[in-house]
């Protein structure tokens, strides 16, 4: 069966080699969407479509659950710290949340806690529901009741230090009176400006020939990221206090009872959040807020359900991307009508050719879009758009335009059909679709400008190395006019600042900006460097595994030269860290193997330092650094709470059992693994003495 047979065909109708081979085309098409959206901040498809791939890779694997890839989507988190702002690293991360688009999302979200913390349908299992506000998330830090530190979300990892500015708000409390306040204390919360503020301060800023911002959101994220704290003090932002991050002591049992002390103690929460019972009680909650959502004075884009006992939460944990006690149930998406007038092809980093929609410019969502991903050629051909055709177009997630559906009319039916390039339309090399992907590629390689071009944008990419003053239209211009064609190269731009300073747009005070930014980032951790360098499949998450287990830069590089060997101890190390695999491997190792890409590393080395990579602090534990195989049925916890907790404690969970691992927690009915760790001399303990370990 041809992969796109295969994209319509219901999973219960799937045979095991249907599954076997959809799940591979879905893990390396959701790798692709996740590189182009975190990446390259070019997303290639709306966030409908990229959720509905996700929900169609976990339906085959709740199906088929022997299937489940080591690059599996399922088990693979805002904007790096801005040139004039401290850095601050989060004592606990802030991390995103996992989203439901529908009824059945939020029961399976209901049920994988039931499952997770093996609790009966009689078990009563309260969920607290609050609208999700569209804003900025902040942290704010109390120590001995005094606020002595405001900080943005940034990458989750490490925001901004921006004390002064949240000083300015009125929701905020400089000094906390009340005696049961935790000696260390963390707020975490959304700021938000209100539709009325936000339509009087664009007034305001037209009159003064300021900048008009696009919306709230926009324009509560720019009030709050001055670097003059006046500024942010004369425009009327608001906070809705939600959660907390490190505490010295929990002032709570329940995620209610902590909302209503943050009341008592000063911060202002949100009026209409509930605590819900079932389903069918968030369902109605859901409900009642879409209804309400358009007279609301705030923008907000969906429900943030949460397990309302805080033990609960405590036992579910996180998983790489997002907590599992918590979910974002988003709105439907607003649609408008419009002309699609051009469809134009993109050449990616990797040389995936995406067709992008020129659309007559319309209002959708409050925000005026003129161009809408069209994704790939097998959704031009699905949908059968056509230039010229009129278009429905709506914002996925009231962000990424897309282009819906074409109106069905006699003009659609009398113009030609898109016909997809089979050449690429920037160095006119060959474009080829392999068995199994939906992308269609530029052959070209590193001849191909595009593909130079991309790769350098993403290196300078928000979530990569984020330099202040450098985005890719310079990039484009440096790269066409022989300044920049590697990545080093950036660096030793200052070298070239009397030929920079004479250019268009460019003067003295840019290029000293430009310069300052370079020295900042000349020092870099070694989860981004490796995230920067656009290895296939290698996101975010993945970059941070391998810099937690390899450590520093040189380890890696040492260990990957080393992985090539297929039958190797190392190579076996490398497939064996949980989230990596053979897939993701196989490209880690390609990319390596690639002299001119070991040119660029090396090369990299001389212009940078990387270091090596920090562990978030974990409470002092006999497992810390350890690595850990869990084998067979254990009885007093369910196998995901036993990996989370040893996550938790600063253990390393693997899959399978070398002369590298440390314990092995063996449970009834173990089989091969137990096996192996007996004859490897590895130690074995039963559950009892592995929850004596980790207290």
């Amino acid at each position: 069966m041809n992969d796109r047979k295969l994209r319509t065909l219901a999973v219960e109708d799937m045979t095991l080699l249907d599954a076997a081979a959809e799940l591979t085309a879905l893990a390396a098409e959701i790798a692709a969407h996740d590189r182009a959206y975190h990446q390259n901040d070019a997303p290639t498809v709306s966030d409908a479509e990229y959720d509905a791939l996700r929900r169609r890779n976990d339906a085959i694997e709740a199906r088929f659950p022997d299937l489940v890839r080591p690059d599996s989507p399922s088990r693979r988190v805002g904007t790096p710290v801005a040139a004039g702002f401290e850095k601050v690293v989060h004592a606990k991360p802030m991390l995103s949340l996992g989203n439901a688009f529908s009824a059945d999302d939020v029961r399976e979200f209901l049920a994988r806690i039931r499952r997770f913390l093996n609790l009966p349908e009689t078990e009563p299992l309260e969920i607290v529901a609050e609208p999700k506000i569209d804003g900025l998330s902040v942290s704010l830090r109390y120590e001995d009741g005094r606020l002595v530190q405001g900080a943005t979300r940034g990458d989750g990892a490490a925001g901004e230090n921006i004390t002064a500015n949240l000083r300015t708000l009125d929701d905020i409390p400089n000094r906390i009176s009340a005696e049961a306040v935790p000696a260390v204390f963390e707020v975490r919360g959304e700021v938000y400006m209100s539709r009325a503020d936000f339509a009087a301060l664009n007034v305001r800023q037209q009159e003064r020939g300021g900048k008009i911002f696009a919306n709230p959101r926009n324009a509560a994220a720019g009030s709050l990221r001055q670097l003059d704290a006046g500024i942010t003090a004369e425009r009327p932002l608001r906070m809705f206090a939600y959660a907390w991050g490190e505490v010295s002591r929990l002032p709570a049992k329940s995620q209610g009872e902590f909302l209503e002390l943050l009341r008592t103690w000063g911060f202002r929460t949100n009026p209409l959040v509930r605590v819900c019972s079932g389903v069918d009680g968030l369902l109605a909650q859901y409900a009642d807020m879409e209804s309400q959502r358009a007279t609301l004075d705030y923008d907000i884009d969906g429900m943030v359900y949460k397990v309302n006992r805080l033990d609960w939460q405590e036992r579910l944990g996180f998983v790489s991307r997002a907590p599992r006690w918590a979910i974002a149930h988003k709105f439907s998406a607003e649609q408008a009508e419009t002309v699609l007038n051009k469809i134009d092809i993109q050449v990616g980093r990797t040389g995936v050719l995406t067709p992008v929609a020129h659309l007559e410019p319309v209002t959708v969502g409050g925000v005026v879009v003129s161009r809408a991903t069209l994704h790939n050629e097998d959704e031009i051909a699905r949908k059968d758009v056509r230039e010229g055709d009129r278009v429905i177009v709506q914002r996925a997630g009231d962000v990424i335009p897309q282009v819906v559906a074409a109106i069905d009319d006699e003009a659609h039916r009398q113009r030609p059909r898109f016909v997809f390039p089979d050449h690429c339309p920037q160095c006119g090399s060959l474009a080829v679709r392999e068995e199994g992907e939906v992308a269609r590629r530029c052959t070209g390689g590193l001849i191909c400008p595009a593909q130079a071009v991309e790769r350098l944008k993403h290196f300078v990419s928000r979530d990569a190395f984020d330099i202040e003053g450098l985005g890719g239209k310079h990039i484009e211009a440096f790269w066409k006019d022989g300044l920049v064609k590697t990545p080093a190269d950036i660096f030793r731009l200052p070298e070239k600042a009397e030929e920079i300073v004479e250019r268009e747009g460019w003067g003295q005070q840019s290029v000293r900006n430009l310069a300052r930014a370079l020295t900042e980032r000349r020092t870099i951790s070694l989860e981004r460097l490796i995230y920067a360098l656009g290895i296939p499949q290698v996101g975010r998450a993945t970059a941070r595994l391998l810099a937690r287990h390899y450590g520093t830069l040189e380890g890696w590089r040492t260990a990957m030269t080393a992985a090539r060997e297929p039958d190797s101890e190392i190579h076996r190390d490398l497939i064996n860290i949980d989230g990596i695999g053979p897939a993701v491997a196989g490209d880690i190792l390609a990319f390596i193997a690639e002299t001119h890409n070991a040119e660029v590393l090396d090369d990299l080395e001389r212009v940078l330092t990387v270091e090596p990579f920090r562990a978030p602090a974990t409470q002092a534990s006999a497992v810390a650094g350890k690595t850990v195989v869990f084998t067979g049925t254990l009885e007093t916890m369910t196998r995901s709470e036993a990996k989370a907790r040893a996550e938790a404690l600063g253990a390393k969970v693997a899959g399978s059992v070398s002369k590298n691992t440390d314990f092995v927690v063996v449970g009834a009915d173990a089989g091969s693994k137990a096996r192996k760790a007996e004859e490897l001399g590895v130690r074995t303990l039963s559950e009892a003495e592995w929850r004596e370990l980790t207290g």
